[in-house]
């Protein structure tokens, strides 16, 4: 079974590194000689990586920036810190890989993790995915931070205040208008982000954050919440963004979070808004080069529509 979204062969950053096969079978050469009898197949890639899987048991995922590589050196330090005291497996991080002439980035192999996709198809019940999903976001925020602060790389906007957020997100409203039209009720949803940004800021303490439950990082065995992916976005931070992609998931599994969570109004509010946030600027980024993630935001951004009217 494999766990990770595949998107086309194509460039997503002006800054990328390139990496096909050979680029990993150098690495491997050079740093993890025992491994290079293994069978070697690209495995999927996301936004931010490119994964390769390596034998049965291993998964080699490389940055496709530098900028993404300081998500990389993160994941190494902490998920050997946070897994044993999660009860929803995690990726365990093997080797730390160094920058070569060939790849001049921090890159890492983990132990692969079985598991399907979060989709129709593989969840047996919403509800309690739902509940389940809102079990591991508890548990994960009730963890000591252990001396992290939400600075340096553990530092991330979707942790901190939406009013830091307006200006450029703003421009991601207009250009959803030209892009897309009337085909979704940009208005609508830019009063929703205009009555979060009225809100107090939250009075609650930082805590640990995944960044991107989205169902691309949710696997699913015997149709039920088995390991959660892509620690990339890992940061600290106030919970608000944390549950914004619930409106990924059918109404179901979203009203279970929320009553499993306690979530109050406040809240519940500032999450829209960071949904709101990453669907119109994803669709306004990667309008020409990652047609499947606009159709993702599109698809987010009309739940939220029709959430809000049916409240």
């Amino acid at each position: 079974m494999t766990f990770i979204g595949k998107i086309p062969d194509v460039t997503l950053h002006d800054n990328e590194v390139p990496i096909d096969e050979a680029v990993v079978r150098s690495l491997l050469e050079a740093q993890c000689p025992e491994w290079t009898g293994l069978s070697l197949a690209r495995a999927g890639a996301g936004t931010d990586n490119v994964m390769y899987r390596l034998g049965d048991d291993l998964l080699v995922r490389l940055p496709r920036t530098a900028d993404k590589a300081r998500s990389v050196r993160k994941e190494q330090e902490w998920l050997p810190r946070l897994a044993p005291l999660l009860a929803c497996p995690i990726p365990e991080p093997v080797h730390a890989g160094t920058p070569t002439t060939a790849f001049p980035l921090s890159w890492s192999v983990y132990r692969w993790l079985d598991g399907n996709e979060t989709q129709p198809d593989t969840v047996q019940d919403w509800a309690t995915f739902g509940t389940d999903l809102a079990a591991f976001v508890r548990e994960l925020h009730t963890i000591d931070l252990m001396g992290a602060t939400h600075t340096g790389d553990l530092s991330w906007y979707r942790g901190g205040s939406l009013q830091a957020c307006d200006q450029w997100i703003s421009t991601c409203f207009e250009d959803c208008r030209t892009m897309i039209g009337e085909e979704l009720d940009v208005d609508a949803l830019k009063r929703l982000w205009d009555d979060a940004l009225a809100l107090p800021e939250p009075s609650v303490p930082h805590v640990w954050l995944h960044g991107d439950l989205k169902p691309t990082n949710l696997l699913v065995q015997e149709g039920a919440l088995h390991a959660v992916i892509d620690f990339g976005g890992l940061s600290v931070g106030y919970p608000d963004a944390e549950h914004s992609t619930v409106w990924d998931l059918p109404h179901q599994a979203r009203q279970a979070y929320w009553n499993a969570l306690n979530l109050d109004d406040r809240t519940w509010a500032r999450a829209r808004a960071w949904a709101i946030a990453v669907g119109v600027s994803g669709i306004s980024y990667y309008w020409q080069t990652y047609p499947a993630f606009v159709a993702e935001c599109r698809a987010r951004l009309q739940a939220i529509v029709a959430d809000a009217a049916a409240r």
